[in-house]
């Protein structure tokens, strides 16, 4: 599934999907302890970068969904974070947490555009958790750049 998803290399957050179903996900990652993670600033990660962990895992529910859990996608799509809302976290940062992150997302609403719940923790502490609304835009036409105004000098 790792294949359909927009980011590659470090910036594959996840490490494996524990278990789903059509409503909701559990992933696990050990990223946030990278030095190489590409999110860091100043040599942290701060708690509101688990966003991105939150949203890589209900792009992956999206895909199992669509495809029954089979290997191809029904259609193909660009997932883009409209909001992330109700953001409670009891922590600051993500990367001087000892263990795994477990993220578990549930979708509340939608199909192209999505309402899911969300929480990260560590062990049994909760460290971030949320609501993040998505918009997909199905096998999106090719990218174009944009043309130059004709000049008139």
């Amino acid at each position: 599934m790792s294949s359909h998803l927009p980011h590659q290399g470090d910036m594959l957050l996840l490490d494996a999907v524990e278990r789903w179903d059509e409503d909701s996900i559990v992933c696990v990652a050990n990223s946030h302890r990278s030095p190489q993670m590409p999110l860091r600033s100043h040599g942290r990660l701060g708690v509101a970068c688990g966003v991105e962990y939150a949203a890589q895992a209900m792009a992956v529910h999206d895909i199992l969904v669509r495809t029954g859990g089979g290997q191809e996608p029904l259609g193909t799509g660009i997932g883009y974070i409209a909001s992330a809302r109700g953001l409670v976290a009891s922590v600051t940062r993500l990367d001087d947490i000892d263990g795994p992150l477990t993220i578990r997302a549930t979708r509340l609403a939608g199909q192209r555009n999505l309402l899911y719940g969300f929480t990260i923790s560590a062990g049994p502490r909760s460290v971030l958790e949320g609501r993040v609304a998505i918009f997909v835009d199905i096998d999106p036409p090719e990218h174009t750049p944009p043309s130059r105004p004709e000049s008139n000098v």
